[in-house]
């Protein structure tokens, strides 16, 4: 019985620690920006060619 309740507690600080990174991203700036990744792959730069295979 004693293993429940150390299990519980253990999970319970790996969600917590889980739950400390996601805040920290979020306040970090890590989710600011979510369109611009998608976007850059359709978006071609002038002047820029793709490589050719040798």
């Amino acid at each position: 019985m004693n293993v429940i309740f150390f299990l519980i507690a253990a999970g319970a600080v790996v969600a917590g620690g889980f739950l400390a990174a996601f805040v920290w991203a979020v306040r970090s700036g890590q989710f600011d920006d979510t369109t611009t990744p998608a976007v850059r792959v359709i978006l071609d730069e002038p002047g820029r060619s793709a490589p050719q295979p040798k």
